[in-house]
Formats: C-alpha cells, structure tokens, sequence
C-alpha cells in the first residue's frame, strides 16, 4: 500500500477503535454494548492489518494473542455470571452492584461489567477468526 493509504488508515483506525469502546461503555444508556463495541474495535484492527499486510502483526501459524484474550473474557464473564450466587441472594445473573441515578454513566450496576468483557471476547473472537483466514490461506489448493 502507498504512504497515503498507511497514514490515513493509522489515523481513521484509532478513531474507529475510540469509537469502539465509546459504543461498549456507553451501551447500557444507547444501543450498542458489548457486541457492537467488539465489531467496531475488531475492525480497527482489521483495517490496520489489511493497510499495512500480514507483517504488520508478525502473524505465525502458531498465533495465540487473540485466542488468549478471547478465554480471558469468557472466563470472566462466567465469574460475573456466578458472582450473583456467591455475593448476592443464589441468583444466577444477579445485578449485586449499587445502581447510580439513570441516565449517568455509573448508573446500571454490573451490566457495564459485562458490556466491557463481552466486548473484548468478541473483538478478539472476530480478529482470530479473521487472523485464521489470512495466515491459513496460503495453504488453501487453487
């Protein structure tokens, strides 16, 4: 890609994976959240790699970061799931944090929580799946 390309993406991704975690923070008072965030910021990633080729992220067969912070999330979210049944009253899912006045940004107990975890393991569930494409296509017969 030219110079043009690689600069004007290195500034439109940052601003697309700021807007990322606008959409996952803000998504318990505007639509969005966790899913949509995860997307946007996936493809601020995406675009980088696609501007600046596989070299960009040292991509190797053995590729792992992604699919860690994918198991990460998961595994947290899972524990936020449960934390309801060990801080609260035995309710799976419970909202056990104080809930702040509507309409404000800490205003909805732990659901940001999840917004926030659900939004990292779909980021990095779109990006391996992506990175799963790119480095096994070679191997792909024509």
């Amino acid at each position: 890609m030219t110079v043009i390309v690689k600069k004007t993406t290195q500034l439109i991704a940052g601003l697309v994976f700021l807007y990322g975690i606008y959409v996952i923070v803000h998504g318990h008072l505007t639509p969005g959240g966790g899913f949509a965030g995860g997307v946007i910021i996936a493809g601020s990633f995406i675009l980088l790699i696609l501007a600046f080729g596989s070299d960009f992220m040292k991509l190797t067969k053995e590729e792992s970061g992604s699919t860690l912070y994918e198991n990460l999330a998961i595994l947290i979210v899972a524990f936020l799931a449960c934390s309801g049944l060990i801080f609260g009253t035995g309710i799976f899912f419970l909202n056990w944090l104080p809930k702040g006045t509507a309409g404000e940004l800490i205003s909805a107990g732990i659901i940001p929580l999840y917004n926030i975890f659900v939004g990292i393991e779909v980021a990095a569930s779109i990006l391996t799946i992506f990175l799963a494409l790119i480095i096994f296509k070679e191997e792909m017969p024509e």
